[in-house]
C-alpha cells in the first residue's frame, strides 16, 4: 500500500472534533460499577513450561458480567519481589496463544499480565475465551465490529474494553506485581484496549500503543477498504436506515475520548502507509491525547509497523515510567 492518507505536516496538525455523547462518564462509570459488583476472584495456577528462566502462571479472572476471562502471568524466575508491570492486550482475532510466545517482557525484568480476548483467537493466535454474550442480538457483519451495535449497552466493545480495566485490576493482584508501576500495552486492536485502559484507570504508569485499532471510527470507515473497519461499512451499506445509530453506539467506543481523559505519559507509533489503522486516525488520537506523549513514525510500513525494530523504543519508555 503507497501513502494514501494526508501527509506527515497535515497529520501533525490534525485535531478533528470528538463526538463524545453526552452520558459518556455516566455510561462508562455505571458499566465499570456494575463489573465491580462481581469479586474480581483472579485466580493463578502454576504452569510446567519446561522454561527455566521464567515463571508461568495460567490465570483466570472475572470481566464483564462476572465472566471468566483468561490469561497469564508471566515473571522472571530470578525476582524476589513486586516488579513493574506490563498488561498487554491482543490484536483482532487473536487471543492470549501459548506460554512460549510472549517473553520479551520477562526477560527485560518485568511482570507480564497478558488478557485473552472473549470471543477471538481463531485466526492468528489461540484464544480460550467464549463471548458469553446474552444480550447481543442484532445482525452482524462477520466478525465482532458490528456485534451488539445497535445499542452501546449491548456492543461488543462494551464487555471488551470493561475486561480490559478488569484485567489491570487483577493483574494488581499478584504478590510479583507493582500496582504503583503498572504499564498497559497493545498493538492494533490491543493498542485500541490499552488507550480505552488508559482512559478508564486513571492511574496506569504508561500507555504503550502499536498502531493503534478502534480510533476516529467515522474516518476509518469512510477512507480505507481494510478489515476490520470494513466490517462497519458494508454493515452501514446493508442497513442504510441505521447509520447514525450505528455511529452514535460507536461514539461511546472512540479511542479519542479515551486518549483526552488519560494523563500517562504515553508512546505512540503509527505507519503511514497502514491502510488497516490509517495514519489520520492514529494522529486523531494522539493529537486528542491529554497526557505527555511522544510518537514514533514508520514512513514505510503497513499495519506491521515497527515490529521488532519498535521493541529498543518500547523497552526504554517502559523502564522510564516505571522506574
Amino acid at each position: 500500500m503507497a501513502l494514501f492518507d494526508m501527509d506527515l505536516d497535515e497529520l501533525v496538525d490534525y485535531l478533528p472534533d470528538r463526538t463524545e455523547p453526552e452520558n459518556f462518564e455516566t455510561f462508562w462509570a455505571d458499566t465499570l460499577t456494575a463489573a465491580r459488583s462481581f469479586p474480581l476472584g483472579a485466580v493463578f495456577k502454576p504452569q510446567d513450561t519446561g522454561l527455566s528462566t521464567v515463571v508461568v502462571e495460567d490465570v483466570t479472572f472475572n470481566g464483564y458480567g462476572g465472566q471468566p476471562i483468561k490469561g497469564w502471568f508471566v515473571r522472571p524466575a530470578a525476582a524476589s519481589g513486586p516488579l513493574p508491570t506490563i498488561v498487554e492486550y491482543i490484536g483482532y482475532n487473536g487471543g492470549r496463544g501459548l506460554p512460549f510466545e510472549k517473553l520479551l517482557w520477562a526477560s527485560a525484568g518485568y511482570a507480564h499480565f497478558i488478557m485473552d480476548t472473549r470471543g477471538q483467537g481463531g485466526v492468528w493466535m489461540v484464544g480460550d475465551t467464549p463471548d458469553n454474550a446474552v444480550d447481543s442480538d442484532n445482525p452482524a457483519y462477520p466478525g465482532v465490529m458490528t456485534r451488539g451495535v445497535f445499542t452501546p449497552e449491548t456492543y461488543y466493545y462494551r464487555r471488551l474494553y470493561t475486561d480490559a480495566v478488569r484485567a489491570v485490576e487483577a493483574a494488581r493482584t499478584h504478590p510479583y506485581a507493582d500496582p504503583s508501576r503498572t504499564v498497559v500495552y497493545g498493538v492494533s486492536q490491543g493498542g485500541g484496549l490499552a488507550i480505552a485502559a488508559a482512559g478508564l484507570v486513571d492511574d496506569v504508569a504508561g500507555l504503550l500503543t502499536e498502531v493503534p485499532f478502534l480510533q476516529h471510527f467515522r474516518r476509518a470507515a469512510e477512507i480505507t477498504d481494510g478489515f476490520p473497519y470494513k466490517e462497519i461499512a458494508n454493515f452501514c451499506k446493508i442497513h442504510r436506515d441505521k447509520v447514525d445509530q450505528v455511529f452514535h453506539t460507536l461514539s461511546y467506543f472512540d479511542g479519542l475520548n479515551f486518549a483526552a481523559r488519560s494523563n500517562a505519559p504515553a508512546l505512540y507509533s503509527v505507519a503511514m502507509m497502514d491502510d488497516v489503522c490509517p495514519p489520520s486516525t492514529v494522529y486523531a488520537s494522539y493529537n486528542h491525547y491529554a497526557g505527555p506523549k511522544e510518537m514514533v513514525v514508520y514512513p514505510y510500513n503497513g499495519h506491521e509497523g515497527g515490529e521488532a525494530h519498535h521493541v529498543p523504543a518500547a523497552l526504554a519508555f517502559a523502564a522510564g515510567v516505571t522506574k
